[in-house]
Formats: C-alpha cells, sequence, structure tokens
C-alpha cells in the first residue's frame, strides 16, 4: 500500500470522483486529491510537490514509501496534445508529473532534481503489452485521450511501483530565469507563502522590507513590513515577513490575528516585493 497525493488542476466533482476510483481499482486505495485552483496552478504545484517531498524527512525511521501525483496543463500550444508526463524518485518516493518547468522548479531548486524521465504515452502503452492485457481499441483509447491524467498517469505510477521497465527518455529540467518572489500559496489564515528563502528578498530579524498590495482601487501601495522568526513574534494586528514552514524556511507574509491576503489584496501568482508601485504593476 503506497500513500498517494493527486495535485491536479483537474479537480470537479466529476473529475475527482473519476480519478479516485480509477486509483481505487489499481492500488486498492483512493488518492488524497489536492486541487491546484487559482490564477497560478503551476505555482501552488511547485510549492505543494516540494512541501510533499519535505513532509518524508526527518521521521525519525525509514518510514514508508510513497506516490506523489501531478498534473498541471499549460494551455500554451507548446505540446500538441498537452505536455507530456515524467517520473523521478525522491529517496524511496516516486513522484510521476507532467513535464512542466514552473511545476518541477523547486524540487529543481531545493532538492537538486535537475533530470526526470520524460515518456511517450503512445511508446509506454505499446510497450505494456509486455506485462498489461489490452485490446488495440483500449491501448488506442489511452493513447489518444484528452483526459491523460486519467487514463494514463495512474497507470504509469503503477507500472513503475511494479518495477516494470516503462520506457523513457532522461531529459534536464529547464533552468528558469530568475524571477520575483511569487506568492504560491495562501493558507486557509490568509498567510502569502512565498516561493523563495530568506536571502532572495534581503530578510533580515528585526529589518524591514517595503511590500506591495492592491488598493481597493486598484493602485498599487508600498508598506513597510518587519521581518521576525515566528508569527508569535509579529505584534498582534500586524504585518509580517516571517520563516514559514513551507519550502526550506520559505519567508511568508502574514497578519498576526488577521489575513494578509486580504489586508494586501494579494492572490497566488503576485510579486509583491518589487521596490517600486511602477515595477509591480509593470
Amino acid at each position: 500500500m503506497y500513500p498517494i497525493t493527486y495535485v491536479t488542476d483537474c479537480f470537479g466533482g466529476n473529475a475527482r470522483a473519476r480519478l479516485s476510483t480509477r486509483i481505487g481499482a489499481l492500488f486498492g486505495q483512493s488518492p488524497t486529491i489536492v486541487a491546484a485552483d487559482g490564477p497560478d496552478p503551476e505555482s501552488f504545484a511547485a510549492l505543494t510537490l516540494l512541501d510533499c517531498l519535505r513532509s518524508t524527512e526527518s521521521l525519525g525511521e525509514d518510514g514508508h514509501p510513497t506516490i506523489t501525483l501531478v498534473n498541471i496543463a499549460p494551455r500554451d500550444g507548446e505540446w500538441p496534445n498537452g505536455a507530456p508526463f515524467c517520473f523521478f524518485t525522491y529517496g524511496r518516493h516516486l513522484v510521476a508529473s507532467t513535464f512542466d518547468a514552473r511545476t518541477l522548479s523547486l524540487v529543481r531548486r531545493e532538492l537538486g532534481i535537475d533530470r526526470v524521465a520524460v515518456t511517450d504515452i503512445r511508446e509506454v502503452v505499446e510497450a505494456a503489452r509486455d506485462w498489461a492485457e489490452f485490446s488495440a481499441e483500449e491501448l488506442e483509447r489511452i493513447a489518444d485521450t484528452q483526459f491523460r491524467s486519467l487514463w494514463y498517469l495512474p497507470l504509469l505510477a503503477k507500472w513503475l511501483t511494479d518495477g516494470h521497465a516503462v520506457p523513457s527518455t532522461p531529459t534536464a529540467v529547464p533552468v528558469l530565469d530568475d524571477a520575483e518572489p511569487t506568492v504560491s500559496v495562501v493558507d486557509n489564515f490568509g498567510n502569502c507563502k512565498l516561493d523563495c528563502g530568506a536571502a532572495a528578498i534581503g530578510f533580515s530579524i528585526g529589518a524591514s522590507i517595503p511590500v506591495a498590495g492592491r488598493t481597493q482601487d486598484g493602485s498599487i501601495t508600498l508598506t513597510e513590513v518587519g521581518c521576525y522568526r515566528h508569527l508569535t513574534d509579529v505584534p498582534l494586528g500586524a504585518a509580517g515577513l516571517i520563516l514559514g514552514s513551507s519550502g526550506t524556511d520559505f519567508v511568508e507574509l502574514v497578519i498576526r490575528g488577521g489575513s494578509a491576503a486580504s489586508a494586501f489584496n494579494l492572490r497566488p501568482g503576485d510579486s509583491p516585493l518589487r521596490s517600486t508601485p511602477a515595477e509591480y504593476a509593470a
């Protein structure tokens, strides 16, 4: 039995039911499905994938292998039927994901996952004739489906965990140009989790950093926000930048006792740490 987490931007009720049932039929248990919703699903997926793998560390024992599936389908037209799927391992843990530079950017930077195995769906399902029983019609449906995250990705994970020789091509994870620190996740408290550590923003305990926010009329204002080690160090009702629980001590924008996302009118994909309102608006 493998604990399975599925991060996907296809998370409507119908899709979740089908994903859960298919994975349950293959593995004997249903996955935890995590919705990569909001305006920037790739950034959400990147931080969530990193956090899933980091959560397997410091167990004090060997623990159990896990499977993390990620389906984020960039609609950029680069691929004829969507980005291909790839896989890699982190210790004993398997990840099968869409091959997308932003989705994989944080595991590359923080965990050193600089190469993955990229698969071609048709090549894999043809090879699966050696161990799976499919009719020609079933193979064609899997190879040509639009809902690849349902029909193919769970099979890929199952075949890999079963030790089958899945054909793939070792491929470097693209290195992205340095970008402004971005809000990747807004949690249920309204804390804004950034995709970077302290050094990337000049964070220093006791210092302050200008943070851009939107007013109700859409204009941009800058607020000097202090840097603190823990949330409990931030004065009640005040904004603060702290070293949070995600990533490798990634920075979070918080308001102790309130919602930073609401107060600064921020959402995933925003870059609130540019130095001037003009840069933020650009």
